[in-house]
């Protein structure tokens, strides 16, 4: 009986540390920590003048390498604390066609739509993230990211098939949120 339970005990201390660990700072000039299956990061430096939001934004993603890449970002404005959701669509072969909606299902029947034409879009120097434009609708988008442990995107593809079914995980998107709350004011020269 002791012995299972030091066992249990240590089991327990070895889930416990990974989750506990410091962020790291990557060869990029920026601090990065994993979240399950998020990855956030906050650059070393604020560029007040940047033309792109990598300048003043902490920013958490779901993880993707390599093409096709569907993810969502959410991202942290450094200068007022803003929240901001984002949709990338990297594809290698597959079009987007963007005369029809790109939709966000959650479990339990919440299906958010998206217009590309009005309800998102294209902001700095991207051409393949797409953000929520509405500050309500993203208000909504991020309490159900919040509530909810996956996400199912239907890309709309210029194919015979009707859309591109991408499931993305949830799960990390609160302890992204809270990294980026912590360190997107962290800079020694700031």
């Amino acid at each position: 009986m002791i012995r299972r339970t030091g066992l249990v005990l240590i089991a327990a201390l070895g889930m416990i540390l990974p989750a506990s660990a410091e962020p790291f700072h990557h060869p990029f000039g920026e601090w990065r920590e994993y979240h399950r299956d998020w990855l956030a990061a906050c650059p070393d430096a604020i560029n007040e003048d940047a033309t792109d939001f990598y300048g003043f934004s902490c920013f958490a993603s779901t993880n993707s390498s390599g093409l096709p890449a569907y993810k969502l970002t959410v991202l942290r404005n450094r200068l007022t604390g803003d929240l901001d959701v984002a949709i990338t669509i990297a594809a290698d072969t597959d079009q987007t066609d963007t005369r029809r909606p790109l939709t966000l299902s959650f479990g339990g029947g919440q299906v958010e739509t998206f217009d590309f034409t009005s309800d998102l879009e294209t902001r700095y120097n991207t051409v393949n993230q797409f953000f929520v434009a509405d500050p309500a609708r993203r208000e909504k988008l991020l309490d159900l990211m919040r509530e909810r442990n996956a996400v199912t995107l239907g890309v709309p593809v210029k194919t015979p098939l009707p859309n591109k079914q991408v499931r993305l995980s949830l799960r990390g998107v609160l302890a992204s949120i809270d990294f980026m709350a912590t360190y997107a004011r962290r800079v020694a020269d700031y």
